[in-house]
């Protein structure tokens, strides 16, 4: 894949803060050339660093204001109809499969926790496959920069 250097990481880490940046003004903030950044950043998308530019949607301004991580455990021979279902509920955000005591692991978002709870024993507890649901209501969260000045490869 070739080496990711310091350069492309200043790129990949101010983008990751703001994608709809323009390449001039991001040029002056890392103080490097707009030309040279403008090819650094379509070398990275060529290369698979960079998937997509992308926005990230205040659902409290919407009025979802509970998010839930919820943990299902299937019937495994179900799991097609059930990833198919899950996608089904407009609440559901994320499905990850994973391992551990639970199957699946599917985010979601809701108004109120009396919609959540709607939605949980409704929605997601009908889907023919699930078997047992656990649910995590999320109270705060905190994130940090996943971008390191130690990558290289």
């Amino acid at each position: 894949m070739g080496r990711i250097d310091d350069l492309d990481l200043k790129i990949l880490r101010e983008l990751s803060k703001d994608a709809s940046i323009s390449v001039p003004r991001l040029s002056k903030k890392i103080n490097i050339n707009s030309s040279v950044v403008y090819s650094r950043i379509k070398r990275l998308v060529k290369r698979g660093l960079i998937k997509k530019f992308t926005i990230i949607i205040n659902d409290e301004a919407l009025g979802f204001n509970v998010k839930a991580l919820t943990g299902i455990t299937m019937d495994s021979k179900l799991r097609d109809n059930v990833l198919k279902e899950l996608f089904k509920i407009p609440e559901v955000r994320e499905v990850a499969e994973v391992t551990g005591r639970f199957d699946i692991l599917v985010t979601m978002t809701a108004r109120s926790l009396d919609e959540m709870h709607q939605i949980i024993s409704e929605k997601v507890g009908r889907v023919e496959g699930v078997q047992k649901t656990e649910t995590f209501i999320e109270m705060r969260k905190t994130s940090r920069e996943i971008i390191s000045t130690n990558v290289s490869k």
